[in-house]
């Protein structure tokens, strides 16, 4: 008897998994690289050189951080590309792209724009965030971590972590552990104040971990070997097949719920970490995306190659 209930309650639910499309729509003035959500504001890095600071009631831009513009060797203006925003205490992490392809770092505190790295120091940082109100860390498309100290204007420490290149990096919630992915399909989970790696994950995939998405516990993985990778504490690891590469992923604040990017369509596929099982689909973007973010149990951003961040509510 009890295993016609659990099958009929697998049959009910995929019987009744539906389409969502957006709630609300943010639309950027240049293509979207990054984003943060704090509070009642969106955070959107773009390639126009500007943090696009949306109302989230309004969804207009209420505010802006601007970049000044480079001179390339040709004597043009452009606007740097922006790759990394982060939020902490008030304060805007962001990392932008030089002239010469090196990264400029910048902290944006109380209307004012502080460079903390220039790209004199010939680093290729791909992501930043904030672990407290002094320390940064960076990640390097060289696999590289970086521990940043603001207050004394120094590295802490300088670690090479895989002879791949890096893919994503993704911080707990308490800001003590960080996940790195690379080329290589591991994934490792490092202790930050140290940069020892406490374990390698590798199980599940192949080939190269684009997008790592990390949450009491439930590690998710995007791969271009079209697999979805699950590691749980104190169970078996796990990965869903897609028909298509996955650029991105998802997870829950409670680390229940998972989402990844689902075909050549670019919809959002959600799924129940604990039982495998997809249900809802979520279906508005037109490109390739690049991230998501979950803010509650039945909320998330998500934005691709566009100018668009879509809010979902579930």
């Amino acid at each position: 008897m009890y295993q016609y209930i659990i099958l009929f309650a697998i049959l009910h639910s995929s019987l009744f998994a539906k389409d969502i499309f957006p709630t609300l729509t943010f639309k950027s003035i240049g293509y979207v690289s990054d984003f943060v959500v704090d509070k009642d504001k969106l955070y959107v890095a773009t390639d126009m050189g500007t943090i696009d600071i949306f109302d989230m009631q309004t969804q207009k831009i209420v505010d802006q951080i601007v970049l000044e513009p480079l001179t390339t060797a040709m004597g043009n203006l452009i606007s740097p590309k922006i790759l990394s925003v982060d939020r902490y205490n008030g304060k805007t992490l962001i990392v932008s792209i030089g002239k010469n392809a090196f990264r400029n770092v910048w902290i944006y505190e109380n209307y004012t724009l502080t460079q903390i790295i220039d790209e004199k120091k010939e680093l290729t940082i791909k992501e930043a965030r904030f672990v407290n109100d002094e320390l940064i860390i960076f990640g390097t498309f060289g696999s590289e971590i970086i521990l940043h100290d603001t207050a004394e204007h120094y590295n802490l420490y300088k670690s090479h972590i895989s002879q791949s290149t890096m893919g994503d990096i993704s911080l707990s919630d308490d800001k003590k552990k960080m996940l790195f992915s690379d080329e290589s399909g591991e994934i490792k989970l490092i202790d930050i104040k140290s940069s020892k790696v406490e374990q390698t994950y590798s199980s599940e995939n192949v080939d190269n971990v684009y997008h790592v998405a990390y949450a009491q516990g439930t590690i998710i993985t995007a791969g271009q070997d079209r697999r979805v990778g699950v590691y749980q504490k104190n169970k078996k690891a796990y990965h869903l097949k897609s028909d298509f590469l996955v650029y991105c992923v998802g997870v829950s604040p409670s680390g229940k719920t998972g989402v990844y990017s689902s075909g050549e369509e670019h919809h959002l596929q959600l799924f129940n970490t604990k039982t495998k099982r997809k249900t809802d689909t979520l279906v508005g973007h037109s490109t390739i995306i690049n991230q998501i973010k979950f803010i509650s149990e039945t909320e998330l951003f998500s934005a691709g190659s566009s100018n668009k961040i879509f809010y979902w509510k579930l």
